[in-house]
Formats: C-alpha cells, sequence, structure tokens
C-alpha cells in the first residue's frame, strides 16, 4: 500500500497562500454576500457569495489536490453533494446503488428522485465482472457505490467497476468518506466523481457540516458547477475557513485513527461477546486483500456484532464511558453507533433484514485516544451488563 510522498504537504499547503494585503498565512474569511464592481457586469474576481467566495475558492482548490482531481465543488452538507450529482439524471433514467449505503443516500433516492420516474436499483456489488455486467440496462446513468460501505464495511473493487461503467457509457460516482483521500483515491482507480462528506474526517473535529465532488472531467463539471450556483446550497464562508484549518492535520489524525482502529478491532476479536467482527484491516474480512491492493491504509470505522439481545446491546452502549452514542463519524473522539435505530433506521424493512443491519450491529468510530483506553471502555461495559 502507498500513497505519494507528498500528500501531508498537500494537506498543510494545497489551495493556502499567503493574504495579498497582509501577508497573513491563514487564508482569510470573507464574511460578504456581494462584490464592488467598477463597470456593470464586469466583477473583479467574484459578483455573488452564493456564485463564489475567495475562502471557498482555497478550499475547493485544496479538495481537488487531495483528490488528484482538476476541480472540486463544495457544498453545505454530504447530502447537498449528492443532491447535486442527482441533477445529473433525467427523467425515466436508471441508476445502480450498492445495498449497503448510507441511509441518508438511500432516503434521497427513494424519497425525491424516485417520483421523477428515476429507478434506484440496490444491488449486491461484491459480485464477478460478468455477474454486475448484468445489472445494466439501456437507460442505466449513474452508479452510486461507497467502499468502505456504510455501516457493514464491504470493500468494492471500483477499477472493475470504473471498467464496466466506462464500456457501458455510465458516470461512476464514489463516496469516499469513510477512507478519506489519505487512504483511498478513486479518480486514480477510474471513477469519474469522488464525493466526501466533510463532516467526517475532513472536518475532523464534529464542529462542521459540509460536502464535496472532486472531479477532473470538465463536461460533468460544468453542469455541476451550474447546480451549485443556481441551487445555492454551499458553504458559508466560516465553515469554509474551519475545514482549511482542519485539512491541514488531515494526514496525520488518519494515521492515528488507523492505527487506533486495527488495535482495537484485533482486540474486540478475542472477546467472546462480539459474534463478528469488521474491520478492512483484519485478515478475517472477507475482502482484506482488495482492500491491501485499492487502498493506501484501513481508516478508523469498526463494525461488530454484540451476541445479545437489544436491551442489552442498548445497555452496552450505555455502559460506554470514552466512546460517546452519538450518530456521525470521524471526529477525533470516539462516537458509537447503532445502525438499526439511527443512521439506517430510513432503510425499508425488508432491505435492513437482507443486509443484516440487525439489532446487534455496532459500528465504532474510533478516535485519536489512547487506544488502550478504548479497549478498556468496552471491556469495562462488557462486565457491567
Amino acid at each position: 500500500m502507498s500513497k505519494p510522498n507528498n500528500m501531508s504537504t498537500l494537506c498543510v499547503h494545497a489551495g493556502v497562500s499567503p493574504d495579498a494585503t497582509h501577508q497573513a498565512i491563514m487564508t482569510p474569511i470573507f464574511q460578504s454576500s456581494t462584490y464592488v464592481q467598477d463597470f456593470p457586469g464586469q466583477p473583479k474576481t467574484h459578483d455573488y457569495g452564493r456564485a463564489g467566495n475567495p475562502t471557498r475558492d482555497a478550499l475547493e482548490t485544496s479538495l481537488a489536490a487531495l483528490e488528484g482531481a482538476d476541480k472540486a465543488l463544495s457544498f453545505a452538507s454530504g447530502l447537498a453533494a449528492i443532491q447535486a450529482v442527482g441533477q445529473l439524471l433525467e427523467p425515466g433514467s436508471h441508476v445502480l446503488v450498492c445495498d449497503d449505503v448510507y441511509g441518508g443516500t438511500g432516503r434521497l433516492f427513494r424519497e425525491f428522485y424516485a417520483k421523477y420516474d428515476i429507478e434506484f436499483e440496490f444491488v449486491d456489488m461484491n459480485v464477478s465482472s460478468a455477474e454486475f455486467k448484468q445489472y445494466f440496462k439501456e437507460n442505466t446513468q449513474l452508479v452510486w457505490l461507497e467502499s468502505p460501505t456504510n455501516p457493514l464495511l464491504k470493500i468494492i473493487d471500483i477499477a472493475a467497476i470504473a471498467t464496466l461503467t466506462k464500456q457501458q457509457g455510465v458516470i461512476l460516482a464514489v463516496d469516499n468518506t469513510f477512507a478519506s483521500p489519505i487512504f483511498q483515491s478513486p479518480l486514480a482507480l477510474g471513477a469519474d466523481i469522488v464525493m466526501h462528506s466533510l463532516t467526517k474526517y475532513i472536518g475532523g473535529h464534529s464542529d462542521i457540516i459540509g460536502g464535496a465532488l472532486m472531479l477532473s472531467n470538465d463536461q460533468l463539471y460544468q453542469k455541476l458547477r451550474f447546480v451549485q450556483f443556481a441551487a445555492g446550497a454551499v458553504n458559508a464562508p466560516l465553515d469554509c475557513f474551519l475545514l482549511l484549518r482542519s485539512i491541514k492535520t488531515l494526514a496525520i489524525r488518519m494515521q492515528v485513527h488507523q492505527h487506533n482502529a486495527l488495535a482495537f478491532a484485533k482486540a474486540l476479536e478475542q472477546l467472546p461477546e462480539f459474534s463478528e467482527v469488521l474491520y478492512p484491516g483484519l485478515a478475517s474480512h472477507p475482502q482484506h486483500q482488495l482492500a491491501k491492493v485499492q487502498m493506501h491504509g484501513f481508516s478508523g470505522i469498526v463494525s461488530v456484532r454484540l451476541n445479545a439481545d437489544f436491551a442489552t446491546v442498548a445497555a452496552f452502549m450505555q455502559n460506554l464511558k470514552v466512546f460517546s452514542l452519538a450518530e456521525s463519524l470521524g471526529g477525533v473522539e470516539s462516537l458509537i453507533n447503532h445502525p438499526e435505530t439511527m443512521t439506517h433506521a430510513s432503510v425499508p424493512l425488508a432491505l435492513r433484514k437482507k443486509l443484516g443491519i440487525s439489532s446487534d450491529l455496532l459500528r465504532f468510530s474510533v478516535g485519536i485516544e489512547d487506544v488502550q483506553d478504548l479497549i478498556e471502555d468496552v471491556q469495562q461495559a462488557l462486565q457491567n451488563l
């Protein structure tokens, strides 16, 4: 597993240069809704805050560099970014979505876009290329996938699917939130669009909501740029500044998340109370070999099955002292989530049952605390059941 040696340098410097007026080393917060024009219709650089902002420009330049993209577009949330991709779809089109997908993504597709006569087919993408090819229809326009998936941490072969989407003339969009740009590069594997919930690892401190799209296809970029401008779901300047600040430590944070998650997962594998421990860095993970080839590291999410009924599972979560029971992930503090009743409650019951998103499933977002404290927290929570 390798990553360009300059990733840590990119995190610190990409998109950021000293302020031209005062040489401030940090990008200023341009808290302005509009810009003065010397002549009607001829702005110097920007005309209106929704259309563009210098702080947002710097953030987008940084995000593009992290994913090896030509361009990036930032949005007010991850779902706003996904919604923008949805605007590329034509009525009557067909979309393939990985079956194990974030609940909010599936809800957006099912509840908002399906009413425009767009068919969303949720399928298992851990199949051979020949099997996956059979999913395509004449009107298939988009393939949407996550890898690792949320919450079961499946690893999907992005390069293999990209080969098929290129043959079929279909857009491939990859949600790279769980891996982060530090541990996976979907564009290099053949994806057309990479999406991130900036709320998670890139923000990294549980204090910002944001989303982004990174891409190098200029035709797609111009369409998505128009959606960003015309629909207006953009970040506030302060949020852009805070995200730029967070990116500076992204590479360092991700290494600690991964170190802790691997040690944590190995420790939980030794505890008989857990019937299954899912983490791509474990040799026991079904797609461990693919993860080693496709990823540069395994990130900080660990999912487990606690061999108990829901009442006991709930008591276990409430017994935790260091882990906090909360939605979201990717912050410096460790969180535990119950997908069935929290992040994936909107997934149709039949699909939840099929996937195994059941009452025994828990998702840990392993933070940057001392990993021994995290392991001991789980041990004491089990002992006090």
